[in-house]
């Protein structure tokens, strides 16, 4: 897919990570910064609910439709070379064979981690 990247043609479309509903109020947050943020400003603690989403798969396809895939709101993000080249080399790193370059990869980025899914 590199003449696509090349020209500017992939994006990722990104999906939100929570729904918090305050009694009739749904709100989407992309990150834990966010929600946070958010529940502070709130008085009262009751009638919120919050869901944790780990992957697309777990919306349904209206949610999928009003966060990810709605032209007019979604959020994407752009994919250049430069990234292109450093994933594969990280993807290779991480999910091939050996072990001892994901181990030290690993240990060398634990602490510039910022959106982990446990």
């Amino acid at each position: 897919m590199r003449d696509l990247i090349e020209r500017g043609h992939l994006y990722i479309a990104q999906p939100p990570l929570y729904r918090v509903q305050n009694r009739r109020e749904v709100r989407w947050f992309y990150s834990d910064k966010d929600r946070d943020a958010y529940l502070s400003k709130l008085k009262d603690g009751k009638g919120i609910t919050i869901q944790r989403y780990k992957g697309l798969g777990e919306m349904n396809p209206n949610q999928l439709w009003e966060t990810t895939m709605d032209p007019d709101i979604r959020t994407v993000l752009s994919v250049n070379v430069e990234d292109a080249m450093r994933a594969d080399t990280i993807f290779t790193q991480l999910m091939g064979e050996e072990v001892a370059p994901r181990k030290s990869f690993i240990q060398s980025h634990y602490d510039q981690v910022r959106n982990l899914d446990v």
